[in-house]
C-alpha cells in the first residue's frame, strides 16, 4: 500500500500530496536555501516527481539559479518546493510544509561546506560537503 503525505502553504491557498514514502531527507546548509527561506537550514524530503502533485492553487515560481526552480506561495510567502533540472524525476519539498512533519526525520546533512560556523545539527548524521545527486 502506498503512503500518502500532504502538506500546504501558511495561509492555505496552496496545498499539494505527495504518494511516495518520505526517506530521502536532508538538512541543507547552502547559501541560496538561506537566502530564499530566510532560514538558517532549509531541511528537504526529495520524492518521485511522478508521486507528487499540486492539489489547490498554482504556485509562484523562482529560479535561483540556472538549473532550479522554487516554489512559493505568492500570498504568504511560503517556500514550498524546489525542482532541479540535475534531478528531473524528482521533487524536493520542505518539511516544515508537510501536515505532519515528524513523519520525516533528516537522516543526512547537505552542503556543509557552506555551514555556518556557530551552527550544530544533529551531529550523528553523516554529512555531504555538497549535493550527491
Amino acid at each position: 500500500m502506498a503512503e500518502l503525505h500532504s502538506g500546504g502553504c501558511h495561509c492555505g491557498q496552496l496545498r499539494y500530496a505527495v504518494d511516495a514514502p518520505l526517506s530521502d531527507v536532508a538538512h541543507c546548509h547552502c547559501s541560496i536555501c538561506r537566502r530564499t527561506t530566510g532560514g538558517i537550514v532549509t531541511t528537504w524530503v526529495t520524492v518521485p516527481l511522478a508521486s507528487f502533485r499540486w492539489t489547490a492553487g498554482m504556485p509562484a515560481e523562482y529560479a535561483s539559479s540556472a538549473s532550479c526552480v522554487r516554489y512559493f506561495c505568492a500570498h504568504c510567502g511560503c517556500h514550498l518546493a524546489l525542482f532541479t533540472q540535475l534531478s528531473p524525476d524528482t521533487m524536493d519539498l520542505t518539511i516544515a510544509t508537510l501536515d505532519q512533519p515528524e513523519a520525516a526525520p533528516a537522516n543526512r546533512h547537505i552542503w556543509v561546506k557552506n555551514r555556518l560556523p556557530w551552527l550544530s545539527l544533529d551531529p550523528q548524521l553523516p554529512e555531504d560537503e555538497e549535493e550527491n545527486l
